[in-house]
C-alpha cells in the first residue's frame, strides 16, 4: 500500500462552480504538492478532467511526475462510451493501473443494469491495456448494488474504488460499507468525519476533518483489507468546509493535507 494525494484533497485550491481562486490548482501544481508532502500517487478525479488538458500540460505533467518518481492514477465521471475509452487509453499512456469511475453521471440516475450495459462494451478496452475499472462508492447505490454491478459485469478488470464516507449517501455507514466492499477494492480513499448534532438540535451534520482527528477507525479499515487480500494504494480525500473566504478555506485545506499525511504515516510507512 502507498500513500498519495488526490485533486480532492486540494478541491477549493483546484476550485469549484461559484469558488474559483485567482490561481486555480493544476495537474504540475498536483504534482508538487506531493513533493511537499512526501508521497508518491498522485490521482486526478473529474474535477481536474485530463482528457481537457492542452498538449503541453500533458508534457510537463508527464515531465514532473517521471522527475520526481510519482505515480500517476487516472479518474471519470462518465458513462458515454467514448470518453471511457479514451480514458482507459490516458490511464495506459500515464502507467495508471486504474481507471476511477463515479458511475453515476450528472445527467441521470442510471439503474445498475443500466451502467453494467453502458460499461460493458470498454472491458474488452481493459483487458488490453492492463487497466482496472476501479468503480467508486459515490453516493446513491448501496454496497449490495455496487457488488450486484459488479457480478454484472464479472471481470477481473472491474473493481471498487471504495470510499469511507460518500455511502452516508446511500444510508450506509463505514463498518457495513467496508465489510461489504473490502474483498473487491483495488483502490481506496481515506476520507475522516465527524458527526454532530445541527446548532438548533434539530438533525444532524456530517463534516470532515484531517485523518486521525475524526470518527474514522484508520486500523480497523486496513486491517479489513489485509483480511481480504487486499493492498490498494490510500488516496487521502479531504471534506474541508467553507470557511469566511476562500483564501481562508483554501489555507486550512492545505493544512488539513498536511495533517492528514503525518496522521496516515503511524500506519502506512511504505
Amino acid at each position: 500500500m502507498r500513500l498519495g494525494v488526490s485533486s480532492f484533497t486540494f478541491t477549493w485550491a483546484v476550485g469549484l462552480p461559484g469558488y474559483v481562486p485567482a490561481r486555480p490548482l493544476g495537474p504540475v501544481d498536483l504534482i508538487r504538492r506531493a513533493v511537499e508532502l512526501g508521497v508518491k500517487v498522485v490521482q486526478f478525479g473529474d474535477n481536474l478532467p485530463l482528457h481537457l488538458c492542452p498538449t503541453e500540460t500533458w508534457r510537463d505533467l508527464r515531465r514532473a511526475a517521471l522527475a520526481e518518481g510519482i505515480s500517476l492514477e487516472v479518474g471519470a465521471r462518465t458513462l458515454e462510451e467514448s470518453l471511457l475509452r479514451r480514458y482507459v487509453g490516458l490511464a495506459a499512456e500515464l502507467g495508471s493501473p486504474i481507471l476511477r469511475l463515479v458511475a453515476d453521471p450528472a445527467e441521470g440516475e442510471p439503474s445498475v443494469s443500466a451502467i453494467a450495459d453502458r460499461l460493458r462494451p470498454i472491458l474488452p478496452d481493459l483487458r488490453a491495456a492492463g487497466v482496472t475499472l476501479a468503480i467508486e462508492n459515490h453516493d446513491r447505490l448501496t454496497s449490495a448494488q455496487l457488488v450486484a454491478l459488479l457480478e454484472a459485469l464479472a471481470s477481473e478488470n472491474v473493481g471498487i474504488c471504495l470510499d469511507t464516507v460518500n455511502s452516508f449517501g446511500a444510508l450506509e455507514g463505514p463498518p457495513l460499507v467496508i465489510e461489504t466492499l473490502a474483498p473487491y477494492a483495488v483502490n481506496l480513499h481515506l476520507k475522516d468525519f465527524v458527526i454532530f448534532r445541527a446548532p438548533q438540535n434539530m438533525g444532524f451534520i456530517i463534516e470532515g476533518r484531517p485523518l486521525g482527528q475524526g470518527r474514522l477507525d484508520i486500523p480497523w479499515v486496513l486491517e479489513a483489507l489485509r483480511a481480504h487480500g487486499r493492498d490498494p494504494n490510500a488516496i487521502l480525500e479531504l471534506w474541508t468546509p467553507a470557511q469566511k473566504t476562500l483564501e481562508e478555506t483554501i489555507a486550512l485545506e492545505r493544512r488539513w493535507a498536511e495533517e492528514s499525511v503525518r496522521a496516515a504515516r503511524r500506519f502506512i510507512a511504505e
